[in-house]
């Protein structure tokens, strides 16, 4: 929001501009997130005032380097009143986006007692059975609640479990047509992806978790399937996309939410119960109960 107010004509004006921005949603090639805005003011408005969020050190920001340059700007001030601190997505918990950043920056002990302040209110399972998440969903929601299925775009080995994710979904039927249409999220046969539920929620929510992204006892390990096999991302800003990516995938839901992490198969080199074992263990340490 820009308001200006002129204090005398032909003279000056006197202009405030408030941008409120969201971290680690850069999910895409060309999406330069928070650091893009900094690097702008410093270059093109040179005689602005500047107060930022002094939260920006955070690494769901991944803007470090962009902010070290503006703090040398004598118009730059760190201030932590600015960092709007709950979030409004959940009328439930204002602790899930903190959860989820603590998960995935695997900061475990901050993410349990996360886990543990919100267990009441926002309830999380994690089950290796499609099934028994999909009922999951349908005994917490009630009346018009509405409950979907949500995987990330790189999540090409879940068609064994009837998730292709190169099927693109209709966002329209997919978000507003009942429970009767099978192209509802509601019939739970279509996923939808990061990139068609970005800014969209659900009240309950079934997050499919494929082999792209891996829990290692080093942290994240990436993954894209090019051809017949996976091969690691070495990109860092491509590393990052995919930790946004499931970041956009676990806050979509007001309400609740299942984590479905296959077990995976000996007999298939592209889903070995390797690639899943250790991401369905780091989250059941956390405290996330098993269905």
């Amino acid at each position: 929001m820009e308001i200006r107010r002129s204090i005398a004509p032909h003279q000056y004006t006197i202009s405030w501009y408030r941008p409120l921005v969201g971290g680690g949603q850069e999910i895409h090639t060309g999406e330069a997130g928070i650091s893009a805005w900094l690097d702008a003011a410093q270059k093109d408005y040179p005689h602005w005032q500047l107060h930022i969020s002094d939260q920006l050190k955070d690494s769901e920001y991944d803007a470090g380097s962009a902010l070290q340059r503006l703090v040398s700007h004598r118009n730059a001030h760190l201030e932590p009143g600015l960092h709007l601190a709950v979030s409004m997505r959940s009328f439930r918990a204002d602790r899930v986006s903190g959860f989820v950043k603590a998960a995935l920056d695997c900061d475990t002990e901050p993410a349990r007692d996360l886990l543990r302040q919100m267990a009441d209110r926002y309830p999380i399972a994690i089950t290796r059975d499609l099934s028994a998440a999909k009922g999951w969903l349908r005994v917490h929601a009630r009346g018009t609640e509405r409950y979907g299925m949500v995987a990330s775009s790189k999540a090409m080995r879940l068609k064994p479990h009837a998730i292709d994710i190169r099927v693109s979904i209709d966002p329209v039927h997919w978000f507003l047509d009942g429970p009767e249409d099978t192209r509802s999220s509601w019939y739970l046969e279509d996923c939808a992806t990061e990139f068609q539920v970005q800014g969209l929620e659900l009240d309950w929510v079934c997050v499919n978790w494929d082999a792209d992204l891996r829990s290692t006892d080093g942290g994240w390990s990436f993954h894209d399937f090019r051809g017949k096999q996976w091969q690691s991302i070495r990109s860092g800003a491509n590393q990052n996309y995919l930790r946004n990516a499931y970041r956009v995938l676990l806050t979509r839901a007001r309400q609740g939410m299942v984590l479905f992490i296959p077990p995976g198969d000996s007999g298939d080199s592209t889903r070995l119960p390797s690639f899943y074992e250790h991401t369905f263990a780091y989250f059941v340490d956390l405290g996330i109960p098993v269905l």
